[in-house]
């Protein structure tokens, strides 16, 4: 049988965990035993990480984990590395916000003999005008500095067969950013059997997303010097 591990990192998300705890475990319940959900406090501010020890008995293959605030990057890292040190056979990759639909993991799972890894790409994102805004500049920019055409290179909604995820990680830099786009890169560049389904994305279900415009732009211009210098290493 399978060991599925989904990984998600939360951050201020007193408003959707209950929800998205309670739906994320449904889905590793019905795969196996010991399949976990593993959901990361990244040092919230809120009373996050205490409603997800109030889960105990109720979710008895939840995970939770504290660590100190360290970037939505560096903690999807830390689910990775610590779904690899447990024996995953498989990871997912979702966020903690409610946008992701767990019903949809099914045609992920089904495919996932077939694929090094199963990617969702939102190509009806209903989170604003701004955002996706960003993700056809990041496009852009992906193209421009690896000549990869990548449908959704950031989205929050990911398979990876734990053999090739055990592969990238370790190239990532324990602090980037955008973690999850350098890891598409590298899947997408090395591996030949990535496949990319259409994925619903809702409007975030409650709370405040803690990443604003002006601060995405910042990480924009950050993250545009960072991949000119991992362009050079993958030569």
């Amino acid at each position: 049988m399978d060991k599925l591990y989904i990984v998600i990192p939360a951050y201020n998300e007193a408003e959707n965990i209950v929800s998205v705890a309670r739906e994320w475990h449904e889905v590793v319940k019905n795969i196996s035993e010991d399949s976990r959900l593993v959901i990361i406090d990244d040092g919230s501010k809120d009373n996050t990480y205490s409603i997800l020890n109030g889960f105990k008995g109720e979710l008895p293959q939840l995970t939770a984990i504290t660590k100190p605030n360290g970037g939505h990057g560096a903690t999807v890292l830390y689910g990775y590395n610590y779904a690899l040190s447990q024996g995953a056979d498989y990871v997912f990759q979702t966020d903690s916000d409610g946008q992701t639909i767990p019903s949809e993991f099914r045609e992920f799972w089904e495919s996932r003999q077939m694929f090094s890894a199963v990617i969702g790409y939102r190509n009806q994102r209903k989170d604003g005008v701004s955002r996706i805004f960003v993700s056809k500049v990041l496009k852009t920019v992906l193209w421009s500095v690896f000549k990869l055409n990548i449908p959704d290179a950031n989205t929050p909604f990911r398979l990876i067969k734990s053999d090739v995820l055990k592969k990238y990680v370790p190239k990532i830099p324990h602090d980037f950013n955008l973690s999850n786009v350098l890891l598409t890169v590298f899947l997408v560049k090395y591996e030949k059997d990535v496949k990319f389904i259409p994925i619903t994305f809702r409007p975030r279900q409650g709370g405040i997303n803690s990443i604003n415009l002006r601060k995405i732009v910042k990480l924009g211009f950050q993250a545009i010097k960072d991949f000119l210098e991992l362009r050079k290493m993958m030569k």
